[in-house]
Formats: C-alpha cells, structure tokens, sequence
C-alpha cells in the first residue's frame, strides 16, 4: 500500500515540476525578446545622433 502512495504521489508531482521549466523556458524567452528590443532601440538612437 505503501509503495501504491507514494507512486500515485510521484505521478501527481510530475506537471509540477514540468510547468516549472515551462515558465523558465517562457523567462529565458521573454528575456532574449527584451534584449533584442534594446538593441535596436540603441541602434535607432546611434543612426539619429549621426
């Protein structure tokens, strides 16, 4: 009985643990989409001031 818990248990753990990266991998996205925006904001402000 015992063993049958603590299987279901890990069973019902197992979309905890994947949304976590999921919302890692989301982060690291939005993340390199914020850098990209600051790049061509730079970009755009060095071509003005020429």
């Amino acid at each position: 009985m015992k063993k049958l818990m603590a299987a279901v248990l890990a069973l019902s753990m197992l979309p905890l643990v994947s949304a976590c990266n999921t919302v890692e991998g989301v982060g690291r996205d939005v993340q390199a989409g914020g850098e990209i925006v600051s790049e061509t904001a730079r970009d755009v402000k060095d071509k003005m001031s020429k």
